[in-house]
């Protein structure tokens, strides 16, 4: 069975549904919840359910082979980030080469980098007339939003569309894509 670690900074609406996902897989589990934030809701939605937690400073987590090594010793075998705010320590990210994927709520490379997270990527695509948007999930490398795209989905932007009423139908898109594509690219471990 290979274990999975999500990286959460927010609400953890997306870790959510990633530990219901893998609940009863027999192939994988989520078997850790690292946060940067101490007051994150992903934190309490994980404890409800049974997966453990950790929250790591900005100190210890620059030091990207001791995250590796806390990694390593939880056997974590894959790492999910959903709503995590921080660039990975190239440490890291070359100890899970491949092994990484991240959501972003756009279509990548537009509206993606530094800053370009929930409501101001939604605020951006309205205000620059998009017709389409969408979720892109990658592997994740050391720049922020551009490791190699593992899938996109995409919908139209509606006329009259509200950054929260976009936001609300990104959200959906990631609920039913992004556990799936987990699981897919675990399968190819």
């Amino acid at each position: 069975m290979k274990n999975i670690a999500i990286f959460a900074s927010g609400s953890g609406t997306n870790a959510e549904r990633i530990i219901r996902h893998f609940a009863q897989n027999p192939a994988a589990r989520v078997a850790l919840l690292l946060s940067n934030r101490p007051d994150a809701g992903a934190l309490g939605r994980a404890r409800a359910l049974g997966v453990e937690t950790l929250v790591v400073d900005r100190e210890t987590f620059r030091d990207g082979d001791r995250v590796a090594g806390l990694l390593a010793r939880r056997q974590i075998d894959f790492i999910a980030l959903a709503g995590f705010l921080w660039l990975l320590p190239p440490e890291l990210v070359h100890a899970y080469a491949g092994r990484i994927l991240n959501i972003h709520p756009s279509l990548l490379p537009a509206y993606g980098g530094k800053g370009m997270y929930g409501d101001r990527v939604h605020r951006a695509v309205i205000e620059a007339g998009e017709r389409e948007s969408g979720i892109t999930i990658h592997r994740v490398d050391e720049v922020y939003d551009n490791g190699d795209v593992v899938a996109r989905y995409r919908l139209e932007v509606r006329p009259g569309e509200t950054p929260e009423s976009l936001a609300a139908r990104i959200h959906e898109l990631e609920y039913a894509h992004y556990p799936r594509t987990i699981e897919r690219e675990i399968m190819k471990l």
